[in-house]
């Protein structure tokens, strides 16, 4: 089956997942889906992730999502850039997620990194999500 849009596939995976309380969650892998996990793994938004060949070609992330007291870490996250309608940011006009409490998770000409990698590297890009 083809997506249209994989990564707020995985957005959706993730925040569907964490309302059931799941300890984890899978999606098929991509290098986009790859860094955006990385980002997340990094700030401390989830335990990690693990990628796994199911058969010949095709390959499935499986997520490790955290919680704090009973409570989801992650208690909104939102694609930002769609298909439909690109967002890009220049370094100047990176947005603040919750005045500085979230990131927003941006693909930039030096791969995928947060808001605050993004202003320390000098560098803007295509706005993919935010998470708070």
């Amino acid at each position: 089956m083809s997506l249209t849009d994989p990564l707020g596939d995985l957005l959706t995976r993730i925040r569907n997942g964490q309302a059931a309380s799941k300890q984890s969650v899978k999606s098929p892998a991509s290098k986009l889906r790859a860094n955006v996990l990385e980002v997340l793994k990094r700030e401390g938004y989830i335990r990690g992730y693990t990628q796994a060949e199911v058969r010949p070609g095709v390959s499935e992330i499986t997520v490790e999502l955290k919680y704090y007291e009973g409570r989801p870490v992650i208690s909104e996250i939102s694609r930002v850039s769609k298909p439909g309608r690109r967002v890009y940011s220049g370094i100047t006009e990176l947005p603040r997620v919750a005045n500085g409490l979230g990131i927003s998770i941006l693909s930039t000409p030096r791969g995928v990194m947060s808001d605050a990698e993004a202003r320390a590297q000098h560098v803007g890009g295509e706005v993919l999500c935010k998470v708070y």
